[in-house]
């Protein structure tokens, strides 16, 4: 009998019991906005920005609505003006050129290489096209940051990190969003931690932490955060920064909270499940495994593979083959946007020029979800049926 997975790719864990406890004692007061505090009362909002700095090695966060928004807000805290390029990768989510079309300007995008992070010899020759560096760590994968910063730094670009993919990754032992200039990270169901919508932003820069709490609608309550800059910051900034509201809330942040300090051990769980599908991957004769640096500490809730320099036609026989015993692939190649997936030229408000190689790993790149709600042997058992039907339309 062919064996079938019967598990859901989208089902996440419960939320763990300290995070409903803390969410029943925001509602049970009633002061769900982050301003809204008792006398000597600190507020849910202000802790997590305290406790998500320390816990990134930043001086300053500020916790707000969704990841994406949070990139915005970077776009505008570090300058970007109606009509600037703005450097990003090929390979990313629509957010990340959402973010910077939302500020009305322009990306540039960067080729991927089959490691799939950003093309560092691309971005070279790049780097004079625009002041800023929007790095997407897509799908997780971190790129050689010592190189990438280096070439920033002298040719002055500022780096906005999306870590959406990278909470608890690391290079070389630095965490992924303390490189750049602003690290921005998101709260969204599928990513590390989970309150439905909420993004996070570090930095270590004041005067950015100053325009970002600003941008967010602080209403000169900026005195109520915990992990921000003096007043004296907010004073030189205070009346030609616009409110563009967009703060997370007390229930959110409670949420977040309890699993935030769960976050190492959940990192752990998502790599033993990596592990066991990559291993079950490996050797599979038509399909490429993505290798990880060995500089790289990642967080597995995902995996990709490459089916390189295969028809569509064939790619897609996998996709429904695979389907059909249960296991929910996306593929980045479509030529439509399907779900999650889309290319650079699927946003076509954003000009962009054609990069054939990046086309090429673009039409190759095999995505599935590594939900935490996944055995150790449901790991093993997908990575079976993936095996053997890449194999099957291989060898046809």
């Amino acid at each position: 009998m062919t064996e079938r997975f019967s598990g859901s790719f989208t089902q996440q864990q419960p939320i763990p019991d300290a995070a409903i406890e803390a969410a029943l004692a925001v509602l049970r007061h009633g002061r769900l906005h982050r301003y809204n505090v008792a006398p000597g009362e600190l507020s849910e909002t202000a802790l997590l920005e305290q406790e998500f700095a320390a816990q990134m090695g930043a001086k300053y966060c500020l916790a707000v609505a969704s990841g994406g928004y949070a990139l915005a807000t970077a776009l505008r805290a570090v300058g970007v003006q109606p009509g600037d390029a703005v450097l990003t990768n090929a390979f990313t989510l629509a957010p990340v050129p959402g973010a910077i079309a939302s500020v009305n300007a322009r990306p540039v995008f960067v080729g991927v290489t089959e490691g799939l992070t950003i093309d560092l010899d691309d971005l070279a020759a790049k780097l004079d096209r625009a002041k800023v560096l929007m790095l997407s760590h897509m799908r997780g994968h971190l790129c050689d940051m010592d190189r990438l910063m280096q070439m920033c730094d002298a040719a002055g670009v500022t780096v906005i990190e999306d870590c959406a993919h990278t909470m608890g990754a690391a290079w070389r032992g630095q965490l992924s969003g303390g490189q750049g200039a602003i690290g921005c990270y998101s709260c969204q169901t599928y990513k590390h931690v989970n309150s439905g919508e909420g993004g996070l932003l570090i930095t270590d820069d004041e005067m950015l932490a100053a325009k970002a709490t600003m941008l967010s609608g602080s209403y000169m309550l900026y005195e109520r955060h915990l992990a921000a800059p003096g007043p004296e910051v907010f004073e030189r900034i205070k009346y030609t920064t616009p409110n563009v509201s967009g703060r997370m809330d007390n229930l959110r942040a409670a949420i977040l909270r309890p699993q935030l300090r769960d976050l190492d051990r959940q990192v752990r769980r998502w790599n033993e499940r990596y592990a066991e599908i990559e291993a079950g991957l490996r050797g599979t004769p038509g399909l490429t495994i993505v290798e990880r640096p060995a500089e790289e500490s990642y967080v597995g809730s995902s995996i990709q593979f490459l089916l390189l320099d295969w028809a569509p036609d064939q790619i897609a026989e996998v996709l429904r083959r695979c389907a059909d015993r249960g296991v929910e692939l996306k593929w980045f190649g479509g030529a439509e946007p399907t779900g999650f997936t889309s290319r650079y030229d699927s946003w076509r408000y954003a000009e962009s020029e054609r990069m054939p190689e990046t086309d090429r790993i673009l039409r190759g790149i095999i995505d599935m979800r590594v939900p935490l709600t996944f055995s150790l042997d449901d790991c093993r058992l997908i990575a079976g049926i993936i095996r053997a039907e890449v194999g099957a339309v291989f060898q046809q």
